[in-house]
Parts: structure tokens; sequence; C-alpha cells
């Protein structure tokens, strides 16, 4: 864990050194470009949402911070979670900076795990960082059967979720696949606060992916009042605020286990990702990702995103995002297939 957070630390320097990085000639052109456009934003999610709350307020501080402060515009293209727009973004949508993308994060990873209608390449995209990290929880409710993860192996626990493919599913599958815990997936719930409910009720022992940052901003009163149970933790660290929550790449002793749970972390390791299309002029990009970067470190962006509680707050660069997919998709077969697997289970 000390390597992986010495390397994103060098990521980081020399990510923030290339922002920086960009002429008097080139900030002239980028911003005869931009002045007077109307750049769209296309949300792969429908309004209302976290990743459409999110972009909304974005818009006006990464206009602000980018050359020629153009007009921003949000575009919802809901659909196969997020595969219908990001496809668009991949095929149709213009090449020269005036579009750019907000995809969920399990987008540039459905490729991977052998997608169909996944018709892109993740790798080929320039990704323009993320307002944030992930870190997700097996979490249990107070009177499940389970206090910490010997006894999650002993005791059956249901957990709720959307679908038998759906990320939550998959996260199941792979911590009983890896830590040997006896996850009872149940299926039908409709979104996460369907399954928290359901907890309060009595009806589920618990979620396998609850995201710290959602279960901080939505249900405020469980930790503090001990009334849910944190069992395991994974994402691409271990989070300093949960010192005695065990981290999964900790206990993990099969290198090939390791290897699985790096690829499979990529999704939550991303963040809330943004980009712009294979093909956009280099130092457009370059320009792209400084807005982002400085937009995300904006101080009254910062005031704003916590009065709303997005926990956008740990930013990421667009190049360590890049390196986070590319990494991914350098995984042993072996790997890939067992993702594939346990991606695709019923």
């Amino acid at each position: 864990m000390r390597a992986f957070r010495r390397a994103l630390a060098v990521t980081t320097l020399f990510a923030t050194s290339a922002l920086c990085a960009i002429t008097p000639a080139r900030a002239d052109a980028i911003e005869d470009f931009y002045k007077g456009k109307t750049v769209s934003l296309i949300v792969s999610s429908s309004t209302g949402g976290g990743y459409d709350t999110l972009a909304r307020l974005l818009t006006r501080f990464i206009s602000r911070h980018l050359p020629g402060q153009p007009n921003i515009v949000i575009r919802n293209m809901p659909g196969a979670g997020g595969i219908v727009a990001t496809n668009h973004l991949y095929t149709l949508a213009p090449k020269d900076g005036s579009v750019i993308g907000a995809v969920q994060n399990n987008t540039p990873f459905e490729p991977l795990f052998g997608t169909k209608e996944a018709q892109y390449d993740p790798t080929k995209f320039n990704w323009l960082g993320s307002p944030s990290v992930e870190t997700s929880i097996l979490t249990v409710w107070h009177t499940a059967p389970a206090s910490n993860l010997e006894e999650a192996r002993k005791n059956e626990l249901k957990m709720g979720s959307s679908g038998a493919n759906s990320t939550p599913s998959f996260y199941g599958r792979l911590l009983n696949e890896t830590l040997g815990t006896k996850l009872k997936l149940i299926v039908g719930y409709p979104g996460q606060n369907d399954a928290l409910l359901a907890m309060e009720r009595g009806e589920l022992d618990g979620y396998p992916s609850v995201f710290y940052n959602s279960l901080v901003s939505t249900r405020p009163n469980w930790l503090p009042e001990k009334k849910v149970k944190l069992i395991v933790q994974y994402g691409a660290e271990k989070l300093p605020q949960l010192p005695d929550v065990p981290f999964v790449l900790d206990l993990l002793k099969n290198e090939e286990d390791r290897q699985l749970w790096r690829a499979a972390v990529g999704p939550i390791a991303t963040g809330r990702p943004y980009l712009l299309p294979p093909g956009v002029p280099q130092d457009r990009v370059v320009a792209m990702r400084k807005a982002f970067w400085d937009a995300f470190n904006d101080k009254e962006f910062l005031v704003e995103q916590a009065k709303a509680s997005l926990g956008a707050d740990t930013p990421r660069t667009g190049e360590q995002i890049q390196d986070i997919i590319v990494q991914s998709y350098r995984s042993p077969p072996a790997v890939v297939e067992r993702l594939k697997k346990l991606q695709q289970s019923q």
C-alpha cells in the first residue's frame, strides 16, 4: 500500500505539472476556439441523479477556468447504464473539444467485462479527471449475525441488490469468492436507498457495496448511533476515516486474487469521471484537463459541493484516471476471465 500511495503521489506531481504546460501562443489559440462557443456536456444518466447534479454544478466553474469561457450546456443521454452515451461519445460526437462526457464509472470497464453493447475502446478516450474517488464497504445492520469478517464467513447474510448482474451483486460474488463470506444476494430492490430501508425494516442483513460518501451524506446518524457494522472496505486505497475496518487488499494472500481486486475496483477508483472523445487536438485536451483540475480545486466549488453533500473533494487528474483504466486492461488473461464470469453470473 505504501508503494501504491507513493506511485499515486508521483503521478499527481507529474500530472499537475503537465497541467500548467500551456504556452501563451497555445492559450491564445484555445481562447480563440472557445470564445463565444457553446460546449455540450453529455451526462450518461437521467436528470436529478448524482452525476447530473454534480455536472450542473461543475459547468459554471469549468467555464470560469477555460480560456474563452464558453457557455456549457448539459445534455442528458441515459441508457444501458451509461453505455449509450459512451458509444455516442466514441463514434458520433465531434472530436474538436466542443463536446465533453460525464459517464458512469462502470462504462470504462464494460468492454473488459465482455459487455457486447459497449462498442468503444476506453483507453483511447481523453480522460479529464474526477472530482472524487470512492471507497465501498460491506455494510450490515446492527442486528445482523456478523460483527466482523470471521463471522461473515460463518453466518449467511441476506444482501440486497437490484439485479443478478448489477454492481452490488458483482461485488457480493467477488467477496464470497475471494474472502469466503456467505453473502446471499436478494435481488429486486430498485436502488441502494430501497435496500437500506429494507435493512431498517429487518428484511435484509446488509448491502455489499455502500460508498462511504453516500453513507455519511444520506444516513448521517447510522455510524454515530452504531446502527450499522462495517465489515470490510475496498477501493483504490484504505480510508483514513476507517482505520479499524479491514481493507480487502491487506487480507488477500493469493496474488491472482489481488490482481482480480485491483482490476475490479477500477470503477470505484475512477470516481465520477469526465472525458473528451478520441482525436481531440492535444492542446485542447491539456487546456480542458487544466480547467477541470482548477474547477475541482476552486474554493467556491468546494464550498458548494459540501453544502450539497456531493463528496467531491478528493480529485484525481485525467492522467491518473487514464492510468487506472490502462492498467486494468493490462490485467492477465486469467484475471480477465474471472472478472467476466463474476460479472455475468446469474
